[in-house]
């Protein structure tokens, strides 16, 4: 009888752990609302110029959009226009709403690494009119890291898997790289432009050793992350027209981790957002979130809000 009893109490009970357990897999990977830092519509409500302005696309697979539900919801393109499926909080909060001369023309491909994304620069980006004000938008560097997710042996441009010491000289030549990008991109820009380049975002930064549920262990890519988001920081700081975007910071969940509520990055105030459909890439959620980043940053810093534009 206390057998029976026994096996009444744990079948329940057992039944309710699979449930937790299957519940937590799933949201792992499922955000059932968007979260993220909000845009004030103050800084839209009044015409920044009515200067020429070029929105110029630049990166990897966030500027490229993979990952959205569609074209309309791509960072790049939340940016410049409101997708006709706008949430409420964000109609009338776009570049196109402030900038009435505005352009757009987006290089950014998927899968491209800091290398190719300086062959774009040179060969794509032409030299602009005089009149012409350039807003650059610049995502490059992550999939220098993740690359070839731990299927090959590391190298320049596909560390996944590296030592700190194997990567010192991929360091270097990615300093080197963006700043020659940078005054690259400025010198195409005669009339003047800005250039927000995002720092990387990357699981890592939390668990060090496995960057993800689905990838080998790396026991050096939380510093190996680190010192690339550091060479983004210091090479920024010698452009006065470039502003790091900091979406590592605000993209502080991902999919592997959205239940881990032991781990700093867990929300406490929304448990249920996760922005990463893959290691590198955002899903819809998390694009809006990278757009609202950038918009601030853009509202922020600008120039043609500012009024110091010639």
């Amino acid at each position: 009888m206390a057998e029976l009893s026994s096996r009444r109490f744990y079948l329940p009970a057992l039944c309710v752990l699979v449930a937790i357990g299957a519940w937590t897999y799933h949201s792992r990977f499922v955000s059932i609302r968007i979260d993220g830092p909000e845009v004030d519509a103050k800084p839209f409500q009044t015409i920044w110029s009515d200067r020429k302005v070029l929105l110029v696309g630049i990166g990897d697979n966030i500027t490229f959009g993979l990952g959205a539900n569609s074209n309309e919801h791509s960072f790049f393109n939340r940016l410049r226009k409101n997708p006709s499926d706008e949430l409420d909080e964000l109609k009338g909060k776009s570049l196109s709403e402030v900038l009435p001369n505005l352009t757009s023309i987006n290089f950014a491909s998927s899968d491209s690494n800091s290398k190719q994304h300086t062959k774009t620069v040179e060969q794509s980006l032409s030299v602009q009119p005089a009149d012409v004000f350039g807003i650059v938008i610049l995502t490059t560097g992550g999939i220098d890291l993740v690359h070839s997710y731990g299927r090959s042996a590391p190298r320049e441009c596909a560390m996944y898997g590296a030592t700190m010491a194997q990567s010192q000289p991929w360091i270097a030549s990615f300093r080197e790289r963006l700043s020659i990008m940078l005054q690259l991109i400025s010198e195409r820009f005669p009339g003047g432009c800005e250039i927000y380049i995002a720092d990387i975002c990357f699981p890592s930064s939390e668990i060090g050793e496995k960057a993800s549920i689905d990838l080998p262990p790396w026991k050096d890519g939380a510093a190996i992350h680190a010192a690339y988001n550091s060479v983004i920081h210091e090479v920024a700081q010698t452009h006065s027209n470039v502003h790091v975007v900091p979406i590592n910071d605000v993209l502080l969940s991902y999919k592997m981790l959205a239940r881990h509520f032991w781990k700093t990055i867990y929300n406490w105030s929304d448990p249920n957002h996760s922005f990463f459909t893959k290691i590198d890439n955002p899903n819809d959620q998390g694009y809006d979130v990278i757009r609202r980043t950038f918009l601030n940053a853009i509202a922020d810093k600008t120039e043609l809000r500012l009024g110091n534009t010639k």
